[in-house]
């Protein structure tokens, strides 16, 4: 065995006997290979005992082979090109950042991308024992309309402007330094000043469905609250960012609000939600476009509406139902950007989408 699979580990650039104190001297965050087909084989590497990867979203749990009697275990993973995706290691209940892979997303996981996927530029390389810079200013909503109490961070970047509304941002903030990149987007001129304020989700599927309590709350509440926290900030130029559900939940706001929400960058949003999906063994399975394609076949006016849509490549049955609302949403006289990132239903495969997007909201 240590014959057939040594010469594999060295077309990875590895070096040394598998499990040697030179051979993980040498061993590094994934590496990629051309595959004979197409696409990538990435080399994953794990040591100690039996572990599986797990993938987000774009992939079942892929076991690990142990390296004869060495404490090397691995796995080929064959990926398709243009591909960023988060993982983690499995070791019976307990998960796992890759030790050996620089780049993470939180303390239990990492992300790996193909050498053709494209770069993300402001979005830094942050480890698993990185603590990420959260914003100093912090805003205690006690919400009348949606019950309980919430901390929502708000961060000026280049001295604050229009706020950007960051749905599910304890994510964006313990997740992926949005922080950093934002005030690296705009040091570089892409992008100008801004007011970050970051929303955490309480309870997602309830607050950012097709309901109006969420919107009612951050209109009388949470915009008034931000206006008197100090930091400098415009309301008046409001953008909301959500991703998944909270897309979803931002396309609803531009269409039922549109006095408050009139620009929006949505990644991946979940247009495949109805009332009735979210108890069905196949959600995605119900009409194509769901409630919003619903509502846009009513012929709203949204000449005032300007909206990025972006959602993964890779995201083979999310593809139609995002297709069909963009095309609605255009004819019914917005001003729409469509593109498509290098991943799966995944926040590290959007993240420069969210940068770019917000920016052109605001152009």
């Amino acid at each position: 065995m240590r014959a057939e699979v040594a010469p594999a580990f060295a077309e990875f650039g590895l070096s040394g006997a598998p499990g040697s104190d030179g051979f993980w001297a040498a061993a590094g965050a994934p590496a990629s290979i051309p595959a004979a087909d197409g696409g990538w084989v990435t080399l994953f590497l794990w040591r100690g005992s039996g572990a599986s990867i797990d993938f987000e979203s774009w992939s079942k749990p892929v076991p690990l082979r142990r390296f004869g009697d060495t404490d090397c275990w691995y796995a080929q993973v064959p990926m398709p090109a243009r591909l960023r995706v988060t993982y983690q290691f499995r070791v019976g209940d307990d998960a796992y950042a890759d030790p050996l892979n620089p780049v993470g997303a939180g303390g239990d996981r990492s992300i790996a991308a193909t050498p053709d996927a494209p770069a993300q530029p402001h979005w830094p390389a942050v480890g698993a024992d990185d603590v990420l810079p959260v914003p100093r200013t912090r805003v205690r909503w006690s919400s009348e309309k949606l019950g309980g109490r919430r901390t929502v961070r708000v961060h000026a970047a280049g001295g604050g402007g229009p706020v950007v509304l960051l749905l599910d941002g304890d994510d964006w903030l313990y997740l992926h330094p949005a922080m950093t990149a934002f005030d690296a987007a705009v040091a570089s001129g892409e992008m100008p000043p801004v007011t970050l304020v970051l929303l955490p989700a309480k309870d997602r599927a309830a607050e950012f469905a097709c309901r109006p309590e969420l919107w009612r709350a951050v209109r009388d509440e949470l915009l008034p609250l931000v206006a008197e926290s100090g930091v400098p900030a415009d309301p008046d130029r409001l953008v909301v960012a959500g991703q998944s559900l909270g897309g979803l939940s931002a396309m609803y706001a531009a269409l039922e609000f549109p006095d408050l929400v009139s620009r929006i960058a949505v990644q991946s949003p979940s247009f495949w939600w109805t009332s009735e999906a979210m108890g069905q063994a196949d959600p995605l399975g119900g009409p194509v476009g769901g409630a919003i394609a619903a509502r846009l076949a009513d012929h709203p006016d949204l000449s005032g509406l300007r909206v990025a849509f972006d959602v993964g490549e890779h995201e083979a049955r999310m593809l139609p139902h995002c297709a069909l609302v963009e095309t609605l949403t255009e004819q019914a006289g917005a001003t729409v950007r469509v593109s498509r990132s290098a991943s799966d239903h995944d926040r590290a495969g959007w993240r420069q989408a969210l940068l770019r997007d917000v920016a052109w909201a605001l152009a």
